[in-house]
């Protein structure tokens, strides 16, 4: 099942000194076009009167960032119609307490799919826990058997973030075929699938791949010869616009709060791209916020109606 809509564009933007434009790759506005999508499906399983997504959070301990990210999935359940869960254990919550509690969600037939918000405490081994998430309710697609079926070109849950930054991709027709697609970090969570999934057959994909990490000699030559940059680094201001090449698609998927005390928040949210500079060079880029930011979150309900569908048809 796939929920393709049609291309996004905004309004071109022109460049100061180039006969190309710019396209900003509209994070904000494809999720929202995805959640309509989703809650549209979600409206014929009610009136056929069929069980409706359920997906479950689980958050241990207080972090700031991860409770209001976790809120901001349950809101977004609400805004398409799921039914949500989270689930709040304490910051001393043991590990086999928590692997308790995973047994517990992973034979709830009510709930579809379920993730496991990270970061977890240091008494935790958050691979262990990853692996006692059973594959088919997985929907961050974070266990070794869905990363595995993802490599293998299979059908399963791609994890969210590379997931959505495939969507922007095809909703703007961005071409990845031929192209030379250089990958900034190598993290499970968003590097290394998007370098797997950018070579894949199909599309997007068929690219050539460059994975640099910390360890990369001679990194800036190696971007400056690519057509798309996808940059997961989590360096403010990283990729500046001398480091890449006039037209290249950018790709930024850094978010890091920078102190800013002129701002009521006392920070700014600020991405791996240096974008007022490297926006006049680039064919196609994702701002910072309102880029791939909102599209984890609308990827991640995908893929609990995707199991939702999975479990229906079992």
């Amino acid at each position: 099942m796939k929920l393709n809509g049609s291309d996004y564009h905004r309004p071109d933007v022109q460049h100061n000194n180039s006969l190309t434009t710019m396209t900003i790759l509209d994070g904000k506005k494809v999720s929202n076009d995805i959640k309509d999508e989703i809650t549209a499906e979600v409206k014929k399983m009610k009136d056929n009167g069929e069980k409706v997504p359920h997906l479950a959070a689980v958050i241990v301990g207080n972090d700031g960032a991860s409770l209001t990210y976790v809120g901001s999935k349950v809101r977004a359940c609400e805004r398409v119609g799921f039914e949500s869960t989270m689930v709040r254990l304490s910051n001393t919550t043991s590990e086999i307490e928590l692997l308790d509690k995973i047994e517990e969600l992973n034979n709830n037939e009510d709930i579809d799919g379920f993730i496991i918000q990270l970061p977890l405490p240091p008494q935790i081994n958050t691979q262990k826990v990853l692996m006692a998430v059973h594959p088919d309710k997985d929907v961050d697609g974070f266990h070794p058997m869905n990363f595995g079926k993802m490599a293998l070109d299979m059908s399963t849950f791609i994890p969210a973030t590379p997931f959505g930054i495939l969507e922007l991709l095809d909703r703007y027709n961005v071409d990845t075929k031929g192209k030379h697609t250089v990958v900034i970090g190598r993290s499970h969570i968003v590097g290394r699938p998007m370098s797997i999934l950018m070579g894949r057959k199909g599309f997007p994909g068929n690219s050539t791949v460059t994975l640099t990490h910390s360890h990369t000699k001679n990194i800036t030559q190696i971007i400056s010869q690519a057509d798309i940059v996808i940059s997961a680094l989590g360096v403010p201001n990283f990729l500046k616009a001398e480091m890449v090449k006039d037209d290249a698609v950018i790709i930024d998927v850094g978010i890091t709060r920078v102190p800013d005390e002129t701002l009521p928040k006392g920070y700014k949210i600020t991405g791996d791209v240096d974008f007022e500079n490297v926006s006049k060079k680039a064919s196609y880029i994702t701002p910072v916020p309102g880029g791939v930011g909102p599209m984890t979150i609308a990827m991640l309900l995908k893929n609990t109606l995707l199991a939702r569908e999975r479990h229906r048809l079992l």
